[in-house]
């Protein structure tokens, strides 16, 4: 019997949410937050609707194409999609949630099931809590940063901390 996997991880940002939507929804940046990326397009409807799809090619640890079918999107408020590659099937799903006081708690989960093969001798699970760590932290440095540029603040540094949550071993 095939399980299900779950994954969480959570950042804070001092970007409001629109700012930190703003960056998240740039699919260009994409490459920035990770090393993973080879190719990324829309390939059907526009962008970030319902039913709408984005290509994601990779180029490590193994070339596959990522489908990402968008199931919702409340701009600014939520965003959810469901892939599928290598005999596995993940719904993941982001949430950006205004902090008291300013700024924004971006988190996200994903669940996932299926034949979960190993690839490159890791379990599927572990590459993406690595994945997922790398780009949600580098993305919100990019958060910060146009927060920055937002309020004419120059970077500090040292101002910039993030508040994680842990993903489970």
């Amino acid at each position: 019997m095939r399980r299900f996997e779950r994954i969480e991880y959570s950042v804070i940002t001092k970007a409001a949410p629109e700012l930190a939507w703003q960056v998240f929804s740039d699919w260009e940046l994409w490459p920035q937050f990770s090393e993973f990326y080879a190719d990324i397009h829309w390939t059907k409807g526009e962008p970030w609707q319902e039913g709408s799809r984005l290509s994601i090619r990779t180029r490590s640890p193994m070339g596959v194409t990522l489908d990402h079918v968008i199931i919702s999107c409340v701009p600014a408020e939520k965003v959810g999609w469901i892939d599928h590659a290598v005999g596995t099937a993940l719904e993941q799903w982001v949430h950006f949630e205004t902090r008291p006081g300013g700024g924004t708690v971006v988190r996200t989960w994903a669940e996932f099931t299926g034949e979960m093969p190993p690839v490159a001798g890791r379990s599927i699970k572990d590459l993406l809590v690595e994945f997922t760590r790398t780009w949600y932290d580098r993305y919100a440095v990019e958060c910060d940063r146009a927060a920055d540029r937002q309020s004419g603040m120059s970077k500090k540094p040292g101002a910039n901390t993030l508040e994680r949550q842990d993903l489970p071993a």
